[in-house]
């Protein structure tokens, strides 16, 4: 098995200029008479998003980082749901006007769920109010709503971070230098699937979307899809419903097909998978070599496992051998830390955002036409 190692993990995130803020996790950058960085200030608006209490857990403990000044819900139920949540316990309740008319405040995470009609409002007075954002994903449900406030963050020059987390996966990180670098040959064929086992209760949830399971889903794999291959010539998606005995009408079993000139790409999405989780990959496959990426991620994986990809090539490639080798990595410290580290850098302009406010466009373009919905 071949490791990753600190020197193969800093090239592939700063030679592929990607989004993998590899540098601050791996070693410190900071000299003995070097000043400390003035903190970002940031509050969060919602409860709601499945991530949030995951990401203010995070910015929280990147405190060299961030100041988190304050939380904002307006909603009673939810607010009474999570206060006591131990990612908020601490923090200050406060009003979404205290909160952008605290002294520096500089960024806000806007973690509303997806299905909260206010989501781009929330988002768009964030960027009127001179704040960069973290946007969970996806972008909500109206194409028009959503490109409205990125072109203002454009004509600001403000930063809009979608909550991608896998983009910022070393494993994908390498896959994405393997591709950059020809090592790979003419990729033909990447296979995407993100599935899950979920509760009749989340499927209910999931339902009230056009594309059921797709919306939440398929988008992670579309910006990894995108990220690789750019813009596709067609999407073509098949929307079914497997299971019909618990009284939901959704799509629980969808497949999206892209193609482009050399290339087709599938992405598979269910919410009836039995340990679904374990089998989210990301398989890419050139004339000359092939990475599977197969889990995605370890983090709630029991028993625990590292963090690995299976490597095929043709011929030698850097330090890595021609036919098949496991490649494995270091597991990163937390399944947000990363995207997160990489927002502090943009934002204090140490580094270019990798993903600029064209690529999240394009995201969720393909998404919501690859989920029935109208492009208006």
């Amino acid at each position: 098995m071949d490791t990753f190692d600190r020197r193969h993990l800093l090239s592939a995130a700063i030679g592929a200029g990607a989004a993998f803020a590899a540098k601050p996790w791996l070693e410190s950058t900071a000299t003995a008479d070097a000043p400390p960085k003035p903190r970002i200030k940031i509050g969060q608006i919602g409860t709601g998003h499945e991530h949030a209490a995951g990401k203010m857990s995070t910015f929280r403990k990147l405190s060299d980082r961030y100041e988190v000044v304050g939380i904002v819900e307006p909603d009673p139920e939810l607010r009474k749901r999570h206060e006591k949540n131990p990612a908020y316990q601490g923090l200050t309740w406060m009003t979404e006007e205290q909160l952008f008319n605290t002294g520096g405040m500089q960024a806000v995470a806007v973690e509303v769920d997806s299905d909260d009609d206010h989501l781009m409002d929330i988002a768009g007075r964030s960027i009127d109010a001179g704040m960069h954002i973290h946007l969970d994903k996806p972008g909500g449900e109206s194409f028009s709503k959503f490109k409205q406030v990125l072109d203002e963050a454009g004509r600001r020059n403000l930063t809009v971070q979608l909550g991608y987390m896998y983009r910022n996966n070393p494993a994908v990180q390498f896959c994405r230098r393997a591709v950059r670098e020809g090592w790979l040959g003419q990729v033909f064929e990447i296979h995407c699937v993100m599935s899950k086992h979920s509760p009749v209760s989340y499927r209910k949830y999931l339902s009230q979307f056009r594309g059921g399971t797709m919306f939440i889903y398929t988008c992670h794999m579309i910006d990894l899809v995108v990220g690789l291959m750019g813009r596709p010539d067609r999407i073509t998606s098949y929307r079914r419903q497997t299971r019909s005995d618990v009284g939901v009408e959704m799509c629980d079993n969808g497949l999206t097909v892209f193609e482009y000139p050399k290339t087709t790409v599938t992405i598979r999405t269910a919410s009836l998978e039995v340990e679904g989780y374990k089998r989210r990959q990301l398989v890419v496959c050139g004339d000359e070599g092939t990475v599977d990426i197969r889990p995605l991620e370890t983090f709630d994986v029991s028993p625990p496992q590292p963090l690995t990809l299976r490597l095929a090539l043709s011929q030698d490639r850097d330090s890595y051998k021609k036919g098949y080798q496991e490649v494995s990595f270091p597991q990163p410290p937390g399944r947000y830390d990363l995207q997160l580290i990489e927002l502090a850098q943009i934002i204090r302009g140490e580094r270019e955002n990798p993903y600029p406010l064209q690529h999240e466009l394009l995201v969720q373009k393909c998404l919501l036409e690859a989920c029935g919905y109208p492009l208006s």
